[in-house]
């Protein structure tokens, strides 16, 4: 009798059971169904800069997204991107409209006068902001904002592994190919400084405009100059065709006069081809080649777009990768909640070990100075650099003692 009385009891109870397992159901799926992270990435998909971000960040990023379940505290995570075709205007007024729209952070923008334009916006509108793709160290310098970061490489960071490097092995007087823009100068400018700390000095300088199609007079002028090592500040598509004009004009690894790149990306040496290549001098913060952990993600890179990842396509990988993590920890996507969680935490992935966000913006890390293979120490394909030396993150990158970023309390 008793335990009749007790099973009746409880019979009434079972429905308010199902009820309540229901209603969780109901809200894992509003949450499910909530507005999506968004996150977008304006790069150079047509022009000079296509090869180096491009398809190439767009696919690696898509990568740190297809790892995290391509969601984030429940919310879908959704990545658009435009081409900017290397007109800074155009990439501004496509950042002021993301962010007028609901995108929660755009983690790239190639090219550094494209870059400055929507850093502006960015801290115009409070919103998260990280950059693989630009050389400028304004990014972090006077121009720096409190959701704004800088990742894969600045021109110091090249400057300090290559310039040095060139000026001690090559010759102490340098002529620079640059590239006319603020991405150009920057890198001229902290190359200058980097050289004359080991005693190099510039004796001349040629500019010219982006996407150039003509490199014979700027060569020439270098040529003329008897400067020991001729800098090119220059990137991408210029880069490779400045390489290709001074060897047609007998400046090869054999002659007295020697290039160094300050910006060289793996894509540069496949395009010009290792005879062309060979010897040059350059600084990268990732090789696909550097251990099982990086072969096993290039391997995965590879198949998608045909060619191994570079620092800046390998930058956008991280930068998503650790901005989702923080979006999770902070449990909120709001600007400033997650730049502080993306300070706070470790980097610790493919492309870095321990790699950390200072407060300037900069996320240090360690940096290689490579040199290109010649045909015959090439072991099969795209096995084109070896390793000089490891730069730590410490002596990589510019001391915050002397950061004219205005956040920086000194």
């Amino acid at each position: 009798m008793a335990i009749s009385h007790i099973r009746a009891l409880r019979t009434p109870l079972q429905p308010l059971g199902l009820a309540a397992a229901l209603l969780c159901l109901s809200l894992g799926a509003m949450a499910q169904s909530g507005p999506p992270v968004r996150i977008g990435l304006i790069v150079d998909q047509s022009g000079v800069y296509s090869a180096i971000t491009g398809k190439g960040s767009i696919t690696a990023a898509q990568m740190a997204l297809d790892e995290a379940g391509g969601q984030v505290l429940g919310r879908k995570v959704e990545l658009l991107t435009f081409d900017h075709q290397s007109k800074a205007d155009s990439a501004a007024a496509k950042a002021r409209e993301w962010y007028d729209t609901g995108v929660d952070a755009i983690q790239d923008v190639g090219g550094s006068a494209a870059a400055l334009a929507v850093l502006n916006i960015a801290k115009e509108k409070g919103k998260v902001l990280v950059m693989s793709g630009p050389a400028s160290d304004r990014i972090t310098g006077d121009m720096c904002g409190p959701t704004v970061a800088h990742w894969a490489y600045n021109s110091y960071s090249l400057a300090n592994a290559v310039g040095k490097a060139a000026a001690e092995k090559f010759g102490k007087q340098w002529y620079f190919l640059t590239a006319d823009y603020s991405g150009g100068y920057d890198i001229v400018k902290a190359t200058t400084q980097a050289i004359s700390t080991v005693g190099g000095k510039v004796i001349g300088e040629t500019r010219h405009p982006l996407n150039g199609s003509d490199f014979s007079s700027a060569v020439v002028q270098a040529q003329a100059s008897k400067a020991d090592v001729i800098g090119l500040a220059n990137f991408g598509n210029d880069l490779v065709n400045s390489i290709k004009a001074a060897r047609e004009f007998g400046i090869t690894p054999e002659s007295k006069q020697k290039l160094a790149s300050l910006l060289m990306y793996i894509n540069d040496v496949h395009s010009v081809g290792l005879r062309t290549a060979q010897g040059m001098l350059l600084s990268e913060a990732f090789y696909w080649d550097m251990n099982d952990e990086t072969r096993a993600f290039s391997k995965k890179y590879f198949a998608k777009v045909n060619a191994m990842p570079n620092m800046s396509q390998m930058g956008a990988y991280s930068s998503v990768k650790h901005y989702l993590k923080a979006v999770e920890a902070a449990g909120s996507t709001d600007a400033k909640a997650v730049m502080a969680k993306m300070r706070e935490m470790p980097i610790n992935d493919v492309f870095t070990k321990n790699g950390r966000l200072r407060e300037d913006g900069m996320m240090v890390h360690d940096m290689y100075l490579f040199q290109v293979k010649s045909p015959q120490e090439s072991k099969a394909p795209w096995d084109y650099y070896k390793v000089i030396s490891t730069v730590p993150a410490d002596k990589a990158f510019l001391p915050l003692s002397e950061s004219a970023c205005p956040l920086v309390k000194k």
